[in-house]
């Protein structure tokens, strides 16, 4: 029989609490459990050193980094930005997160010692967000194109964006210029149509225009109806009880035949005997 999968260890949150404070000491700013989930805030030049007791410390043991996630308050003030690595315990079943903050000047240490993999996740958080990471050989951006201005994962970066990219025939390449909406495209009316808005849709402005001499005067809908009828008159309804075509002479005609067994034609060849109990084709 198949063993089902492990429950996630949501019991083991307050024990794991425990020996990360004593293990990680004053590195450790505060630790939550909310919603059945831990996270530990840390000091942001600390972070190496609290990712590898993290990670070879008995009792807690969490081998794998599973991501790394940037967010953006910009309302906090100088350092707006947190860092969130999350990290998975496969012998305990268990999962963390930990932060860090920091901002678009001060660089947070890289962690590409520990976890190879972090080098892709630390440039995405990079790209997305600005955020430094020092000690890693290839901070580039890795989702965004090539002369791309701002982290689009900010929260004060424009939906549009600064720098659009169009294939130029004159130069018979792709260029890129700054972003050039139409006025059009910047004000947004949020007023339903159907309330009666207080502007004209394009083309209304025709609707009061005097109509030009020579032009065909359109037809009301009840006009089209009218002509329509009189072009075609529609014949007289029949009666319920009005028979169709012509009054049928015989049996032949109406399909009835003759009722009983004989009613039906004789065999042609007189050497046919039907058979006891009919056929299917007799």
């Amino acid at each position: 029989m198949r063993a089902p999968a492990p429950a996630y260890a949501a019991d083991l949150n307050g024990e794991t609490i425990e020996v990360a404070r004593a293990t990680l000491g004053g590195a450790l700013v505060e630790a939550f459990d909310l919603v059945g989930e831990v996270s530990f805030h840390v000091e942001r030049n600390a972070i190496i050193d609290v990712l590898r007791a993290l990670r070879d410390t008995p009792g807690l043991e969490y081998q794998q980094l599973m991501e790394i996630a940037g967010v953006d308050y910009p309302d906090r003030g100088a350092e707006r930005f947190e860092v969130v690595y999350c990290l998975l315990s496969l012998t305990r079943n268990h999962r963390v997160r930990v932060h860090v903050q920091t901002d678009d000047v001060q660089p947070v240490p890289s962690v590409t010692g520990l976890w190879p993999v972090a080098g892709w996740l630390e440039r995405e958080v990079y790209d997305m967000y600005g955020v430094l990471f020092s000690g890693n050989a290839d901070l580039r951006r890795i989702l965004t194109d090539y002369g791309f201005r701002g982290h689009p994962q900010r929260k004060d970066f424009p939906l549009s964006g600064f720098v659009e990219l169009r294939y130029s025939e004159e130069e018979k390449r792709v260029v890129y210029q700054p972003v050039q909406l139409a006025q059009d495209f910047r004000v947004f009316d949020f007023t339903s149509p159907w309330e009666g808005a207080a502007y004209l849709l394009p083309g209304d402005e025709k609707a009061g225009m005097p109509q030009e001499k020579g032009a065909q005067t359109p037809l009301s809908a009840d006009a089209i109806v009218k002509v329509d009828a009189a072009k075609s008159p529609a014949a007289p309804a029949r009666a319920p009880s009005q028979p169709y075509g012509k009054t049928a002479e015989g049996t032949g005609e109406t399909g009835a035949g003759k009722s009983g067994p004989d009613g039906g034609p004789k065999p042609a060849d007189p050497d046919v005997v039907p058979s006891k109990g009919g056929g299917q084709n007799q």
